[in-house]
């Protein structure tokens, strides 16, 4: 169940908010300027490239290692494959977790790493791999890990991530935006130089502006009535959402929102790109999961029952209405199942801009849930 009450008392938030998700929400564009400019100290921006990668191979543990290589992809698009290296190990910690390059990787290929740890012996291990096939690695890891030491000792470049302005770094928010604009920045700089992907120092002020403006929208102290994070949240109690994402960018962004609603909230959630999402979901809509319910069991006595989760269509589109869209079929199916839908369009901008409002919106969203539903701040 979800307290709404607490969603509009802004200190008994911050008193429950532990594991700082709403202040990292609301620092990530603070960090996405420190990250840009560790990245310029360390040399990224003096790069002169010859030509671009054949391939980017990119490594990390954790939801925000696959946040970025998710986000890189989209970005890049057909400008070259952006490939996620899936570690292995009998269970997510920094020593167990393995990786290793495809076969085909060489000197035409560039390995990112991205890690808030930096401890992984197996992400040293891959480092010395690629150094010896000839890529070129850059890591953005904390600085002073053991990482750092491989990289060096691979001759590649390392970033150091940008800390949280208000703590030391809190491993539980790896999953948090703050990891994710620290391990993102730095490597949008580097993509830039080699031309895959468009974030100019300028691009990357206006990011971390709308990032600045969305926290000031969703922030603590904007009431439930005009404050859309929490409006979706509140919306998103005792359902199932189904993150249905239409644009590039929205993809990646639909992906994050489902992993960090299990991951932070504890809640289960599904996303699919449209058009698919149309036949891959319409079956939940019709089932038991459907709004309606079942008519049959109207009367049964629900007192000690817990809330039975039902369906809630969430639209994340990175580009405003116009041209050819499914949004009018999502719709369609959704009312025809009576099944309610929240939509969440960013405002026009850039690219990377539209991106950053929606990762903004939905994370403050899984913060609020987070928060709200008990046990999990």
């Amino acid at each position: 169940m979800l307290d709404e009450s607490l969603l509009d008392a802004p200190e008994d938030l911050a008193r429950a908010d532990r594991r700082g998700l709403l202040r990292g929400a609301a620092e990530a564009g603070a960090r996405v300027r420190t990250a840009a400019r560790h990245a310029t100290e360390a040399g990224i921006a003096d790069l002169r490239p010859d030509g671009r990668p054949r391939a980017v191979l990119i490594a990390g543990p954790g939801t925000a290692a696959t946040g970025v290589a998710d986000l890189l992809g989209a970005l890049a698009g057909a400008s070259a494959p952006v490939i996620r290296l899936d570690p292995t190990g009998v269970a997510h910690a920094a020593g167990a977790l393995r990786w290793a390059l495809p076969g085909w990787a060489g000197p035409v290929d560039l390995l990112l790493i991205a890690t808030t740890d930096g401890t992984e012996p197996g992400l040293a291990v891959l480092a010395e791999q690629a150094y010896r096939r000839g890529c070129t690695v850059v890591a953005v890891a904390p600085e002073r890990s053991p990482l750092s030491e491989a990289v060096d000792g691979a001759h590649g470049l390392l970033v150091p991530m940008a800390k949280a302005p208000y703590q030391e770094y809190d491993e539980s928010a790896a999953a948090g935006p703050g990891a994710l604009w620290a391990l993102l920045t730095p490597l949008l700089v580097l993509l830039d130089r080699v031309g895959l992907v468009s974030a100019a120092p300028d691009t990357l002020q206006l990011v971390a502006d709308r990032l600045d403006r969305t926290a000031e929208r969703c922030g603590p102290a904007i009431a439930t009535y005009s404050n859309p994070a929490k409006t979706l949240a509140a919306e998103l109690a005792d359902s199932l959402p189904l993150i249905w994402s239409e644009g590039a960018g929205a993809g990646p962004a639909a992906r994050r929102f489902a992993a960090t609603l299990a991951e932070l909230a504890g809640r289960p959630a599904l996303s699919a790109a449209l058009p698919e999402a149309l036949p891959a979901h319409g079956v939940l809509l019709a089932g038991s999961f459907a709004a309606g319910g079942d008519p049959e069991d109207f009367f049964r006595d629900r007192v000690e029952e817990p809330q039975a989760l039902r369906a809630r269509v969430v639209l994340l589109r990175d580009r405003p209405a116009g041209g050819l869209t499914a949004a009018p079929a999502a719709r369609e199916l959704a009312l025809s199942h009576d099944t309610a839908i929240s939509e969440l369009e960013p405002e026009e901008g850039v690219e990377l801009e539209q991106l950053a409002e929606l990762l903004a919106v939905t994370d403050f969203a899984t913060a609020y849930l987070a928060l709200a539903s008990g046990g999990h701040g």
